[in-house]
């Protein structure tokens, strides 16, 4: 999920890109690994996390920025839902997740949500009061959730011409639905880009950022496998990919549950990305 004053942040602020891995140019969403047990600790001092890197679409492979020392987590939460769903809406499909809202609001949790123009139309109050609430700060996670490269896990695929326009259109659709806190930050749908891509939106001026963590939520019917996961992988400065999504990850708010204590007890703070990038 630094307070931000109520207000649309322009597309132009920022040009650089938060990748997921050192000198990667095609990041996948693949499989999550086997969960360790919550137990799990890492051998001898906690190390940072070696992500999140920067690029810039001109940047040759390998710019690093290393984590920080400092026990920070940033837990990010996609709120997906595709342009062609609507009708799946219509038939009582749950794209939204109210109850992990609400978790993360008693949890006292800053949380960044990356959120789809489809979802904050489908969902307008809730895009408002999430984008209200200075525990949060809401990112573009594109409007149609349609792919921006081929052969990205069966989603269809965005053409070229249209990726700036899909990104726009999603902005348009948070002004609509009232949401205030909206920071300048992109999320791919399913992970994926290439150079290619970068490239195509550095003109928006817009911060691409990935993960380090993947928590396994997607598709998950045990949370605790979910918690254990997040707990076995997070270092210092990890940012965390989870879902804000019920029909396509039911278990992410039992898991939340588990998780934020057990970080806490570690000595970790949560904070949103934003704070996270100026560390």
């Amino acid at each position: 999920m630094p307070t931000y004053a109520p207000r649309l942040l322009p597309l132009a602020l920022l040009g650089t890109v938060l990748a997921a891995c050192a000198g990667a140019t095609d990041t996948r969403l693949a499989p999550a690994p086997s969960a360790r047990p919550a137990t799990h600790q890492p051998a001898g001092p906690e190390r940072p996390a070696t992500t999140p890197v920067f690029l810039r679409a001109a940047d040759p492979p390998g710019k690093v920025r290393a984590g920080t020392a400092a026990k920070t987590v940033a837990l990010t939460f996609d709120a997906d839902m595709t342009s062609d769903q609507g009708a799946r809406a219509a038939r009582g499909e749950r794209f939204d997740n109210p109850t992990l809202i609400s978790s993360l609001r008693r949890l006292e949790v800053p949380s960044t949500i990356f959120m789809t123009g489809r979802w904050a139309e489908e969902y307008p109050f809730q895009a408002r009061e999430i984008g209200s609430d200075p525990l949060f700060e809401v990112a573009n996670h594109s409007y149609s959730h349609h792919s921006f490269t081929a052969d990205c896990h069966g989603l269809p695929v965005l053409p070229r011409k249209h990726m700036t326009a899909d990104v726009e259109r999603a902005f348009g659709a948070f002004r609509r639905a009232g949401v205030r806190q909206v920071v300048p930050y992109f999320r791919f749908p399913g992970g994926c880009y290439d150079r290619s891509t970068l490239r195509t939106l550095a003109p928006a001026g817009l911060t691409a950022v990935q993960w380090d963590v993947v928590s396994g939520d997607a598709f998950a019917t045990d949370a605790e496998e979910v918690a254990e996961q997040v707990l076995a992988e997070v270092r210092p400065g990890s940012v965390v990919v989870m879902h804000c999504t019920t029909s396509a990850a039911p278990v992410t708010d039992e898991a939340v549950r588990m998780i934020v204590p057990a970080l806490r007890e570690r000595g970790y703070r949560f904070v949103k990305v934003s704070e996270l990038m100026k560390g």
